[in-house]
């Protein structure tokens, strides 16, 4: 089978080399791809966002799957241009990827399918939000109600940053994303994420994950794309997982099935573990970025891409996708200056040696490039995802520090601190 991969960044890296392993797979194109996964792939020049230009590549080269990696071809339908022209695809469809392109869309869904979530309330001009952010208990969480790349959030602890938060979305700091914002109280607990593939009608649950959000060390700073993640998420039990599939991910689907607009995919479920239960935070509508890089290094990589195709040809009941009992950490280093104006071209050095001086280690790339000499270089703000396995979460972030502190870059810097609540809870034995 031909595949085209769309993406460039390190959950795309992550499912080029789990694709790659497929005795399926007779050839792998990425668009635009970059450095690491030119190692598994071809990388191609297309402009995903031509619907038309990806429909042409795909029927001169017999691709049979086309494998969307990020939420905004999704969000502009680029899956439903693909299934009418004929070609599979895997991920969800405009109507359904409205669950990640607007969370204002995804709250009043949890409302009409009783889905447990945080109390909210919508807006659409700036002075009722002040309004309602000043009457408000704190801390108060705002969000920008469309894709701002993971930044568009903030968690106010006063009057006084909620209101500058709430002028920044409507003077147009995140474009039309901020057009509206959803204000919600702050929910209390320990964050997870969950992952199941849809084909429409079933469902396959496959793994969890913790990530860090913020850029710096104990969770401080401001919000990011990720600064690292590990798989399993040790709070989410087997009772949790159940919870969570019978209360948020089963009744999200059978609403966007009654509503016509099925869901084929994989489903990320961002959530909060409450003493009440599990409450969603948010959707996202393809794997989590650096969620997909640790689920990729703890999944039976050759079984992948079968499963992937199996969900977007609406096979997918009796499928299953074995994973290891090991734990999978990944540790994020971006470039100075990152989650602001990240510094670009400066070169990246000692790859090689961290991969081959270190048990299991996998390095993914995200924003690198090659320069006109053929040098490593930072081409974005996150930048590389020094991945690793182990039998504890100790044991896989131990080697992933390992391998960092072998990559000479300088410019580059990363948290201390990945995976330090399962840690601790390793420590305590809980």
């Amino acid at each position: 089978m031909n595949v085209l991969l769309i993406g460039g960044g390190g959950r795309e890296h992550a499912l080029a080399w789990a694709i790659a392993a497929s005795p399926r797979l007779k050839t792998l194109y990425c668009a635009p791809g970059n450095p690491g996964i030119a190692e598994f792939a071809d990388c191609i020049r297309l402009d995903i966002a031509d619907h038309v230009a990806v429909i042409d590549f795909c029927r001169l080269n017999s691709v049979g799957l086309v494998v969307v990696g990020p939420e905004v071809p999704l969000v502009a339908g680029l899956a439903d241009d693909l299934r009418e022209a004929g070609i599979r695809c895997f991920g969800p469809g405009r109507a359904a990827s409205r669950l990640e392109g607007s969370k204002a869309f995804t709250k009043d869904l949890c409302a009409a399918a009783g889905i447990p979530t945080a109390r909210s309330a919508t807006f659409h001009q700036a002075g009722e939000a002040l309004a309602y952010a000043a009457a408000h208990a704190l801390p108060v969480v705002i969000k920008a109600d469309g894709l701002a790349a993971g930044k568009g959030v903030a968690i106010a602890d006063n009057r006084e940053d909620a209101a500058a938060f709430i002028d920044e979305c409507f003077s147009g700091k995140f474009g039309s994303a901020g057009a509206s914002i959803v204000i919600e109280e702050f929910l209390e607990g320990e964050e997870a994420s969950f992952f199941v593939l849809c084909d429409g009608k079933d469902i396959l649950p496959l793994a969890t994950a913790q990530d860090h959000k913020r850029v710096g060390d104990g969770d401080t700073g401001p919000n990011t794309g990720g600064m690292g993640a590990y798989s399993p998420a040790p709070v989410m039990t087997e009772d949790l997982v159940q919870r969570t599939l019978d209360t948020i991910i089963k009744p999200t689907i059978e609403e966007l099935a009654r509503r016509g607009t099925p869901y084929q995919g994989v489903l990320y479920a961002g959530l909060m573990i409450t003493p009440e239960g599990p409450k969603l935070i948010e959707y996202n509508v393809r794997f989590g970025d650096p969620e997909a890089q640790v689920l990729m290094m703890r999944a039976d990589r050759a079984a992948v891409l079968d499963t992937l195709d199996r969900a977007a040809s609406g096979t997918l009941s009796g499928a299953r996708l074995d994973w290891s009992n090991d734990v999978a950490l990944t540790v994020v280093m971006a470039a100075d200056g990152y989650p602001g104006t990240p510094v670009k071209g400066s070169q990246i050095k000692g790859l090689d040696a961290a991969v081959s001086g270190t048990e299991g280690v996998m390095i993914f790339h995200a924003g690198t490039a090659r320069d006109a000499a053929g040098r490593l270089i930072a081409s974005g703000g996150r930048v590389l995802n020094v991945t690793a396995p182990g039998r504890s979460v100790a044991e896989a972030r131990a080697r992933a520090y390992a391998a960092i502190g072998r990559i000479d870059w300088p410019e580059g810097f990363c948290r201390s601190d990945i995976g330090w609540r399962a840690i601790a809870r390793e420590d305590t034995g809980g």
